[in-house]
């Protein structure tokens, strides 16, 4: 794209990330460093080219109509890497009349954003038209940075796109939060990596490279990729320059593909059950306690290249719906894994995996909360928004307690053992009972307290007249 910096921004950090989109629909052929990745070679120019995402791009999805209308509204695009933020954010702006201003978070600060602010009101006086900033990992700017975004985006002077791969809930702050709309990309699907290594071979072409793929080819490529554009594309790049040397057309074949990508990646099926496979393996090692097949199958994955913390999300799911209350540190050990990993990295944080891994195939197992919580997600959607017992509302006010809300309600702490017998369930739901401990692990002790708590409860219902 061509890079144009306005003239009154004289400084290195301006001129660099400015640019003015061209007009929409203008073509590009050319324009693009040869020397570039092939993944920005060949990267999407109009949203028609976009692979993916259709869950916030498909027809008639607000997103969609925002773009359509020239619209844009200020958001956060959240994903992991490759699953097109960047493209998206580009694509925005040669569809927009506004003016388009590119950040990275990484090496920019508020002298940047100063700059930004007085192009912005610039362009409105003189054009009337806006300006739209988009700041990749914006997750990297501090409170202070992101605290000087909020005027210009309120007032509308800037409509902000920012892009991360962060969970934005932790990462950007609550006021710059509230004001923008948060689009959640997902990883992209093998099929969709496979049509994009397919314009990759197009695009190789293009540029005289006598290049021929096989579809099982392009299929082993997008499966070790992970759901990311770029890794699948630099890899299709890698793939073609190791095979070139031997002259002649170009053939990739499953079997010419495997010895040339990363030692690292060991290539899944074609069919791309394996991935399924492995993670069912791993959990049925843990959740049969089975100490050495989950720290066989681990090993396979993480050496396969599947994410880490993928994984790790596995595992904390499993802490929580295998082992539950049977032992509560096994939830509190699999997030401390996880955040170990986020710290370290590979290899070295791998290791706090396999901890977490063998923790959880060795402790005790109990699936009653999941169970518990099944059901009464189900009560809920069969009966419906049932009211709360006027005996346990709050009654903050004298309008409140004349509705009798609060009336007879009994302060536990008065009671033997800090136990009252008190509905807390809804009229039509009275007496059912969702949660049941086993006698496994920590939920033996639960079960005991519980058995005891209907004692008391017993005993209570005899006193009363």
């Amino acid at each position: 794209m061509n890079q144009r910096p306005h003239h009154a921004m004289k400084d290195r950090s301006t001129q660099d990330f400015l640019f003015v989109p061209e007009p929409p629909g203008e073509p590009e052929a050319g324009r693009v460093d040869a020397f570039a990745p092939l993944a920005e070679r060949c990267r999407p120019r109009r949203l028609e080219e976009l692979c993916g995402q259709e869950e916030i791009l498909g027809e008639g999805r607000p997103l969609r109509q925002a773009i359509e209308r020239d619209r844009i509204p200020s958001m956060i695009l959240w994903g992991p890497p490759g699953s097109g933020k960047t493209t998206l954010a580009r694509i925005l702006a040669r569809r927009s009349k506004a003016s388009f201003v590119r950040l990275s978070a990484t090496d920019s600060g508020l002298k940047d954003l100063r700059a930004v602010v007085e192009h912005a009101q610039r362009r409105r006086r003189e054009s009337g038209t806006g300006t739209i900033l988009f700041i990749d990992e914006i997750h990297r700017w501090n409170k202070s940075q992101q605290d000087s975004l909020l005027p210009h985006v309120e007032s509308g002077l800037i409509t902000l796109i920012g892009a991360t791969t962060e969970n934005p809930s932790f990462e950007v702050i609550g006021a710059l939060l509230s004001r923008v709309t948060v689009y959640t990309l997902n990883l992209l699907e093998p099929g969709h990596l496979e049509t994009i290594l397919r314009r990759g071979v197009d695009q190789l072409r293009s540029e005289g490279k006598p290049v021929e793929a096989d579809p099982e080819a392009l299929r082993a490529i997008a499966l070790v990729s992970h759901g990311d554009a770029r890794t699948a594309l630099n890899a299709l790049e890698q793939v073609v320059e190791y095979l070139a040397p031997r002259g002649g057309p170009i053939r990739l074949t499953v079997d010419a593909v495997t010895p040339a990508l990363q030692e690292k990646r060991i290539l899944y099926d074609k069919s791309g059950e394996e991935h399924y496979n492995l993670i069912s393996a791993l959990h049925k090692s843990m959740r049969d306690s089975d100490p050495q097949g989950t720290i066989y199958w681990l090993a396979r994955m993480l050496t396969a290249g599947e994410d880490p913390l993928y994984v790790a999300r596995r595992i904390i799911r499993f802490a929580s719906e295998d082992i539950g209350l049977a032992d509560p540190n096994a939830l509190l050990l699999a997030i401390a894994a996880r955040d170990a990993y986020h710290f370290l990295g590979s290899p070295e944080g791998e290791l706090a995996l396999a901890e977490a891994a063998v923790y959880m195939a060795t402790a005790p197992k109990s699936n009653a909360v999941y169970t518990a919580y099944g059901q009464a997600v189900q009560a809920v959607k069969e009966y419906g928004y049932l009211p709360v017992p006027k005996t346990i509302r709050n009654a903050p006010t004298s309008l409140l307690k004349e509705l009798e809300y609060g009336k007879g309600y009994q302060y536990a702490h008065d009671y033997e053992n800090a136990f009252v017998d008190q509905e807390h369930l809804p009229e039509r739901l009275k007496g059912a009972r969702f949660y049941e401990p086993t006698g496994r692990g920590r939920e033996k002790q639960i079960q005991e307290r519980m058995q005891l708590w209907e004692e008391l409860a017993r005993k209570q219902r005899e006193k009363k007249p």
